[in-house]
């Protein structure tokens, strides 16, 4: 059994660095602060003791040291041999940054009941990479954990229960990839923000077969074939407030989405174009435009219920179909007491229906 403690610096056998022993995880593993003030986890057996703590650390999370009255540890009478850093073992792949946040339950026979959870940082790449990662509360972010990863190696990062899943609903992940002693090709400093769905942990089909794991888990990509993810980080509850924004505008402006026709005073025209709904669409995926289009589209249709002959000019543009296919879809479910068909084809070409209320 090994004689580390709390307080001994220490060096690492299979691979370059030390530091000092701030606390145990478990029965075999500590976590050793480095100069920069990053608490790495290492396994006892990987560790050998070279001192008591004489590094300069900076970390905010310093544990309480031995008290100053205590005898220092006696030094070794010969220097340890500096452990020669364990050779990276590079791929062809690797060249290219694939990097994931997993998370897997404790107990996944109790997901429903909400079990506990792990966090696992997976770098799948000839990089070191020196990374921090980050959830968000109000409007700041706190760092859950930052270090370095070696190539091609996947990392605990924490342990967390149910009641802490709110706080992982927005989570940060940036990066720098670099290589040790020898040239590489320069990748980008990366930041990834991602929108966890935080009901699909109590989901036990959620977690599922991996490429990584020999459990089931939930595996997000933050980079793949060193393109990051862009995911949109909006919830339900900001997208409402962005559709009664746009409510309260328009009840300050001149209506000129549904306009009477110059030439024929019975038909309306309803442009569907999100661009004439709204002024801005940032942070909008094609699915949230798609859901607000509709919304239109359902909101004219029950305002003018009641006009029997009223004829209606939906333009939705010819594009990919996507909007037009919509409309028809939910004409012939919806909507069956209404007779449609294309609209004018030399007004509109291809990109409006015509809607007849019945």
């Amino acid at each position: 059994m090994s004689n580390i403690k709390v307080g001994d610096k220490v060096r690492f056998l299979n691979s370059t660095g030390g530091g000092v022993v701030r606390s145990f995880k478990g029965k075999d593993q500590v976590l050793v602060e480095d100069e920069d003030g990053f608490e790495v986890p290492a396994l006892i057996r990987e560790c050998v003791v070279v001192g008591d703590s004489e590094m300069q650390v900076h970390s905010s999370r310093r544990s309480p040291l031995p008290s100053a009255t205590q005898a220092p540890a006696p030094q070794p009478k010969k220097p340890e041999p500096q452990p020669e850093e364990e050779k990276v073992t590079e791929t062809a792949e690797g060249e290219r940054l694939n990097i994931y946040l997993a998370y897997l339950p404790i107990e996944p026979a109790k997901v429903m009941q909400g079990s506990g959870y792990e966090t696992y940082f997976i770098n799948d790449s000839n990089y070191y990479l020196f990374f921090n990662y980050m959830n968000r509360q109000n409007n700041s972010w706190i760092s859950r954990y930052n270090g370095i990863v070696e190539p091609n190696t996947q990392i605990f990062l924490e342990e967390f229960g149910k009641e802490e899943l709110n706080d992982l609903e927005r989570i940060c992940v940036q990066l720098i990839a670099f290589k040790k002693d020898k040239p590489f090709s320069l990748k980008n400093a990366i930041s990834v923000e991602l929108h966890l769905d935080t009901v699909k942990f109590y989901k036990q089909h959620c977690f599922m077969e991996n490429d990584f794991f020999d459990e089931d888990a939930m595996v997000y990509p933050i980079v793949r074939q060193d393109i990051p993810e862009k995911e949109l980080l909006i919830s339900a509850a900001e997208l409402q407030e962005a559709m009664q924004q746009k409510v309260r505008e328009d009840r300050r402006v001149p209506q000129t989405i549904v306009k009477k026709k110059a030439t024929d005073s019975s038909i309306l025209e309803v442009d569907l174009h999100i661009t004439e709904l709204l002024d801005n669409t940032n942070g909008l995926s094609n699915a949230d435009m798609l859901n607000y289009q509709l919304e239109k589209f359902h909101e004219v249709l029950a305002k003018y219920a009641a006009n029997k002959g009223q004829k209606i000019v939906f333009i939705h543009g010819k594009g990919d179909g996507v909007l037009r296919k919509a409309i028809e879809k939910e004409l012939k479910t919806r909507y069956k007491q209404h007779y449609y068909q294309d609209a004018s084809f030399r007004e509109y070409g291809f990109g409006a229906t015509m809607v007849t209320i019945k």
